[in-house]
């Protein structure tokens, strides 16, 4: 027995890992795909993740965002006014929502220890509130990350994520999220989706279209992040260092901490 687990051991060693080959434009990427698919398969990837592969189409818009990212250069006040206005019209809006819904954040705070400010200003300031939740493939969106060779490594194990949500009824071939593959209410990569993903309508699965499966996948995802419940999370504390786990923009960290103050 110990001979053949040795020799079974030195022969993978001796193989060469074949990995899909990248590009940088769409000349190759139905040649990637089919070397994909044998890595997919070989990660565990099923038919219907498989399916949703092969229908991928190379995403020009997602490339062209990603090569035409310049980061977040506003002033703290400038951000506030382009991304929410203002800080006590956007708390409305939040305020709103929560008192539609107060006994489910209350639920989710008990359990995760994150406020309904700090939740309800992601969710807004992601999606306005889940009345933007973009208007990509994720599937091709991704995919193309995973090709292009700037950052494959990077969305690669995320590509192979959202694959394996296909094969898991978590998401459709055809639902659309963010330029980057970012999904749901509150925009999570595949990976993250996977890793963080809540149940929290008691439904018995992980949607991120879903608003409840969505605001408990992002407690949950800043509690396992180091979130200290009941303690502050103004700029300089514990919990504000958590939020760059959310985005490292210094400029967004400000604003939902400055906005999630006002929400309750």
């Amino acid at each position: 027995m110990r001979r053949s687990i040795l020799a079974i051991a030195l022969s993978l060693i001796a193989t060469p890992t074949l990995a899909a080959q990248c590009g940088n434009d769409a000349s190759g990427f139905d040649r990637w795909k089919q070397q994909f698919a044998q890595e997919a398969a070989a990660a565990g990837i099923q038919q219907p993740g498989l399916n949703a592969l092969a229908n991928a189409r190379y995403a020009t818009r997602t490339i062209a965002a990603d090569r035409n990212q310049t980061g977040v250069k506003y002033a703290l006040n400038d951000f506030i006014r382009i991304r929410l206005g203002s800080l006590d019209g956007f708390a409305a809006q939040a305020n709103r929502r929560l008192n539609q819904n107060r006994a489910f954040f209350d639920a989710l705070e008990q359990r995760y220890g994150v406020p309904a400010g700090v939740l309800l200003a992601i969710h807004g300031m992601e999606t306005g509130f889940g009345n933007n939740m973009g208007s990509e493939n994720v599937v091709s969106s991704i995919v193309t990350m995973a090709y292009d060779c700037r950052r494959s490594d990077f969305f690669t194990p995320h590509a192979l994520a959202a694959l394996q949500m296909v094969d898991r009824g978590m998401l459709s071939p055809g639902q659309a999220g963010a330029a980057h593959g970012e999904l749901g209410h509150t925009q999570f990569l595949p990976g993250n989706a996977l890793r963080y993903g809540q149940d929290g309508n008691g439904d018995g699965r992980v949607d991120f279209y879903n608003m409840a499966d969505a605001m408990a996948s992002t407690a949950n995802f800043l509690r396992q992040k180091g979130w200290q419940p009941g303690q502050p999370f103004q700029q300089g504390t514990a919990n504000f260092r958590v939020l760059n786990e959310w985005n490292a923009a210094t400029v967004y960290q400000q604003a939902i901490a400055l906005s999630a103050e006002r929400i309750g």
